[in-house]
């Protein structure tokens, strides 16, 4: 708020590192916070595939809720500089679920490192950072009435999802039987 309204690419860049620190301190602690008696409930009750999915869809819809609530006060309290709104509110959305994928997996293998917190962080901005541009670069289009969302980009995205589910799916159940 001290800088009233900020310019696009100043706005792009906050709303964006702010998602950042908010899908690790929301959606990568789900693992963290599991004691070993409740791992070894779901152990009993569950496959490590349907826990790994349970885990990514519910820490997905928890981001995907918390990205709309921070463009929320992001607009509220910076302005609206979007000229393309609806594309960004799609590209928040695509964005949030990107994060909480990555976090999502990287705090299951940081969970089962004792329960080091630090190793998530070591681990994930090497990974998150190529993703975080990549979504500040398509979404400064919405900011402008001329540039265009390239879809190809889109797709990489999605794909970039794809392959952490398959990855989260394939590696989970080495460390699940730890």
């Amino acid at each position: 708020m001290a800088l009233e309204e900020p310019e696009s690419r100043v706005w792009n860049g906050l709303f964006w590192v702010i998602q950042l620190f908010i899908c690790i301190n929301a959606v990568a602690k789900s693992f963290l916070q599991e004691s070993r008696g409740r791992m070894l409930y779901f152990y009993s009750i569950a496959s490590p595939t349907a826990f790994v999915l349970a885990k990514l869809l519910f820490n997905s819809l928890l981001m995907l809720l918390m990205s709309l609530l921070s463009l929320l006060l992001f607009t509220m309290f910076l302005g609206n500089p979007l000229e393309k709104a609806g594309a960004f509110i799609g590209l928040v959305l695509l964005g949030g679920w990107s994060l909480s994928l990555v976090f999502s997996f990287l705090a299951a293998i940081a969970a089962k490192a004792q329960q080091n917190a630090a190793i998530m962080a070591v681990l994930g901005f090497p990974i998150i950072i190529p993703q975080l541009i990549l979504l500040m670069r398509l979404s400064s289009a919405a900011f402008s009435p001329l540039l265009t969302i390239p879809a190809g980009t889109v797709l990489m995205l999605v794909a970039l999802d794809a392959l952490i589910i398959l990855l989260s799916v394939i590696l989970f159940p080495f460390l699940w039987r730890d």
